[in-house]
Parts: structure tokens; sequence; C-alpha cells
């Protein structure tokens, strides 16, 4: 096996201390992901550690699909939490609008993986360069077309990561970040 990682489970803590910083008493979070996709259950496990390291209580909304969202946000209401973080993968990058739109409309400072989704409107994302992890795996095909086995290519893991903060959404949802927050983001957007 050879590639880019990734990384997704092992930054679940450090996702949830950015929010910890963001939201002064942070006790309770939902966690909005795809049960379904089975490369999820390690990034849902590592969160619940991370979690209970943290002092925080997870509320899981699960969906499996597009019909799932309106449920899950529903429940998400019901469970009355201080911030939501959500688990990328494909279904919910398609929803990834829907998803920010929902957070705003009920006050909920969020956590997303990638930046796409804090140009659709999230508060702030923590992952690697998605950007940065194309260029490194085009460097793999040119490799292996060139002839070298993959077996003898290591799997790589991210170099670089992106913090992105919306200062429109924090504007919205009456939340001022941190002055140490604002200096670590790789990008603002305005």
């Amino acid at each position: 096996m050879t590639g880019n990682a990734i990384l997704y489970p092992e930054l679940s803590t450090k996702r949830l201390e950015i929010l910890k910083d963001v939201v002064p008493g942070l006790s309770r979070v939902v966690v909005l992901w795809n049960a379904a996709n089975p490369a999820n259950a390690s990034v849902w496990q590592a969160t619940q550690a991370a979690a209970g390291a943290l002092g925080l209580v997870l509320h899981a909304q699960d969906v499996r699909g597009a019909q799932d969202f309106e449920g899950a946000f529903a429940r998400t209401v019901q469970a009355h939490p201080d911030a939501l973080l959500v688990l990328d993968d494909a279904l919910i990058a398609m929803h990834r609008q829907h998803i920010a739109e929902f957070a705003t409309q009920e006050h909920l400072p969020s956590v997303f993986a990638a930046r796409e989704s804090v140009v659709a409107g999230g508060l702030m994302s923590y992952g690697p360069s998605l950007p940065a992890l194309f260029r490194r795996a085009a460097t793999y095909v040119d490799k292996i077309l060139q002839g070298v086995k993959p077996a003898d290519l290591p799997m790589e893991q991210p170099m670089k990561f992106e913090f992105v903060i919306n200062l429109k959404t924090a504007k919205a949802l009456g939340i001022t970040i941190p002055p140490h927050l604002l200096v670590l983001a790789d990008e603002m957007i305005r």
C-alpha cells in the first residue's frame, strides 16, 4: 500500500481543542458524521477518546444518506450542544453548504476538516492542505508511470496543515475569536 494519509483520526483532538478555545465553558459537542463509511469508524473512535481526555460529552448524529440530514439537525437542536464538530467524507462534503447554514442558524460554533466547508459558511476548519496532498499524489503517479513499483514507495503523511477561520460567520454567531487563534490562522475569510 502506498499514497498519502489524511490523518483525520489523529486531528480530532486538535479540532476539539480549537472549539474549547473559541467556546468558553464548552462541555457538549454534537458530532455529525457518516456512519455508513467504514473509514469513519476510526475517526469516531479517536474523537471519542479525545473528548474524554478533554472532559467533553459527545452526542453523535450520524447520517447515511442525504435523507438523514434533517433528522440529524432536529436531534442536534434537541441535544442543546455548545458546538458542532463535523467529520468529513464525500457525503458530508456534498452537503457542506447545508450543514454550515444549519450551524449558523442555530448559533452553533462549528469546526470542519476542510477549508471548503469554511468557504461555504462554516466557522473553522483544521486539516491537511488538500492541494498539497494532490500535488504529492501527482509525484507518486509520475514515479509509478516511470516504472517504480508502488510497493517501493512509502506511505506519506501530510506536511502542510491549514487552519481557516470565517470571520463573517464568527460575527453572525456573536463570537470573538481569541487573538492567539487569529495569529495561527492560515487564512481568514472576511
